[in-house]
């Protein structure tokens, strides 16, 4: 069997790579093909494939503005003829519906989210560019939003990584999807006897990850955060945390399991489409303390393996802080470690076969 994955762009390793090294276990005769490629920044696991660019590779710094040239995109794609595979899988949060398959195919896409640029996140990116790309935006958006639902109707089954995700590919698509939670490397994290003095705040520091939620909770309650991630909300944030509150800045793999095996508990204050952070700190016995809206429902279990708040507020947040260490003794490190099991590799590419399987027999027939 003839297998392509479809991926947006390869120019880092966050949780769409790792579902993508995870699939490459799965078929490691699949042939890759993305818009933009950085070999630099990528896992040997992946390299490993046949590695196919788009046309955007060769534009002007693509490894750098490759989200500029989204418009471009879906032209790009078509200019792709995947006629010779059986199996095409596309991982979806940029564009990868659109290139021309044999009508024998099977159609797969795993959908992190329908492209956030053009649907959900419309205006938050729109407030956040200058004229000249509010310009682009406004006159690009229509047309890829046509084209994003029209190429949708060439998939075979939709797979969404959580039930919020579901409900946007039936809000944008008109259709179905199976739940597969991402995998995530849950035996490389441990369990630690010695917890620390401090909560811990890890990811790319960005807005829609709110993290100047989390500064203004700790700057209010006095009590210890250490921040570990880059982003391009870092400097602001210094400049406004208090002594108590520690930027790492990014850290080795290593350092990471540490610092997450040993704090109180994970804060956790953005809506995120699934979010591997905290089943990493659950996989570490520690709990996590979430915005209960998006991909924290599907992964953290209030009273059992962490905290939810419900409105982004500094009181709402420390109100949730407060509720935690009340009630600290209740949350069990065994019990929240097994919890996040359900989300490990193995259990991921088991349901992704179950889901390929019968689709394979139908097409043979």
């Amino acid at each position: 069997m003839r297998v392509a994955i479809v991926h947006y762009w390869l120019v880092n390793m966050r949780g769409g790579e790792k579902v993508l090294e995870a699939l490459c276990e799965l078929y490691p005769q699949a042939d890759i093909y993305t818009h933009v490629y950085d070999p630099e920044n990528i896992s040997e696991a992946i390299k490993k494939h046949h590695i196919t660019t788009t046309f955007i590779q060769k534009l002007p710094k693509a490894i750098q503005w490759y989200q500029n040239y989204l418009p471009l995109m879906p032209f790009a794609l078509w200019f792709l003829n995947l006629k010779n595979y059986d199996l095409v899988i596309g991982l979806e949060s940029g564009p990868t519906k659109g290139a021309r398959l044999s009508k024998n195919a099977i159609c797969i896409n795993c959908c992190f989210t329908p492209m956030r640029y053009i649907w959900d996140l419309f205006d938050e990116y729109y407030a956040s560019v200058g004229i000249f790309k509010k310009l682009m935006m406004l006159l690009c958006v229509k047309p890829l939003r046509w084209w994003d639902v029209f190429t949708s109707k060439r998939v075979d089954l939709f797979i969404s990584i959580s039930t919020i995700v579901k409900k946007r590919v039936k809000n944008c698509y008109g259709r179905d999807s199976v739940i597969i939670y991402p995998p995530v490397e849950v035996d490389s994290f441990k369990i630690s006897p010695n917890i620390g003095d401090y909560y811990l705040m890890f990811g790319q520091l960005v807005s829609y990850k709110r993290p100047q939620l989390a500064v203004e909770a700790f700057n209010a309650s006095g009590k210890k955060l250490i921040v570990i991630g880059q982003g391009e909300l870092l400097g602001g944030l210094k400049k406004i945390a208090q002594p108590n509150i520690e930027f790492l800045g990014r850290l080795d793999d290593d350092s990471i399991r540490s610092y997450l095996s040993n704090c109180k508990a994970l804060i956790f204050p953005g809506l995120e489409d699934f979010g591997i952070v905290p089943v990493e700190a659950m996989a570490s016995g520690r709990p996590v303390i979430a915005y209960g809206q998006g991909g924290a429902l599907d992964t953290v279990v209030d009273g059992k393996t962490g905290v939810f708040f419900q409105e982004q507020t500094v009181h709402g947040l420390n109100q949730a802080i407060e509720t935690f260490e009340k009630n600290a003794r209740q949350y069990k490190p065994i019990e929240i470690r097994e919890w996040a099991r359900k989300f490990s590799k193995e259990h991921f590419q088991h349901q992704f076969l179950e889901l390929v399987k019968p689709l394979l027999a139908i097409k043979k027939h």
